[in-house]
């Protein structure tokens, strides 16, 4: 098995912010595969957009899905059955939330002076999603797909997105700002699904656990980035860069989206 594993966020990072290419990564990519590292998508998407996206990246290595709520790996990637995980189509699934219907519940429940000023993917056609994100309206269609969460898009100010953000935490769920959406979901996250994921490959050889990388641009990264023993931080045009506590092997880049990407992983690679 690998003794090196890359953790990636998605938009932003391997997905160019604006329109979802991935070429200026593709030699670095198809390097890696070679090579044999894996390269675990780890993002807010859900499991129905990952599922094509990863046949379009060539990558049959597990995924980590909205915002570490699961972790999906395929049957028979590993030689043993992943810890507590139970059976969903081609894959084992390790959840570590609850379902998304509880945390619509919820909403509905503690939000109600605000139900004018933000509308969540349940409450949006494919369409809406598609304008709101540059998908086309079939993968907009996969991204409302959600399995444990809910992405709002706030319309109302900004002490109003505090107050209501502080109402939902208080009565139990954990807020994620991403680069166009608040996440309305459990006490789950990115860096516990890549300890759980990194110590399965461990299991693996039962031997060191492999090096993890993880490459991110956004406050939703940063459980991960800080998970991982290499972090690269990419540049975004969007919105600042995340800071991470304590003591860090980081790499900014100097490029944004796949470009920084690839600058990145190069740069950990020594290639």
């Amino acid at each position: 098995m690998t003794t090196r594993v890359i953790y990636t966020d998605l938009d932003g990072s391997l997905l160019d912010h604006e329109d979802y290419t991935h070429a200026p990564a593709d030699k670095l990519l198809a390097e890696l595969e070679k090579a044999g590292i894996p390269v675990v998508p780890c993002t807010s998407k859900t499991r129905t957009e990952l599922l094509p996206l990863r046949e379009e990246l060539g990558n049959s290595h597990p995924f980590i899905f909205e915002n570490g709520a699961a972790v999906a790996i395929p049957h028979g990637y590993f030689g043993h059955k992943p810890e507590n995980s139970r059976s969903k189509g081609d894959f084992w699934v390790r959840s570590f939330t609850l379902p998304r219907e509880h945390w619509l519940s919820l909403i509905r429940r503690v939000a109600g002076e605000y139900k004018d000023e933000y509308r969540g993917f349940s409450d949006m056609r494919d369409d809406e999603v598609a304008q709101l994100t540059g998908l086309t309206v079939k993968q907009a269609g996969q991204a409302r797909q959600r399995e444990y969460g809910e992405p709002i898009h706030w319309l109302g100010s900004a002490d109003r997105l505090r107050s209501f953000s502080e109402i939902l935490q208080q009565a139990g769920a954990v807020i994620l700002h991403g680069g166009r959406f608040m996440h309305v979901s459990g006490r789950s996250d990115k860096g516990q699904a890549l300890r759980w994921l990194n110590l399965q490959y461990q299991m693996e050889t039962d031997g060191e656990p492999p090096l993890s990388i993880a490459a991110g641009d956004s406050q939703n990264d940063i459980a991960m980035l800080e998970a991982a023993d290499q972090a690269l931080i990419i540049k975004s045009a969007a919105h600042p860069a995340p800071r991470l506590e304590g003591a860090h092997n980081t790499y900014y880049s100097a490029a944004c989206g796949p470009a920084g990407w690839a600058e990145g992983i190069r740069h950990f690679l020594g290639t």
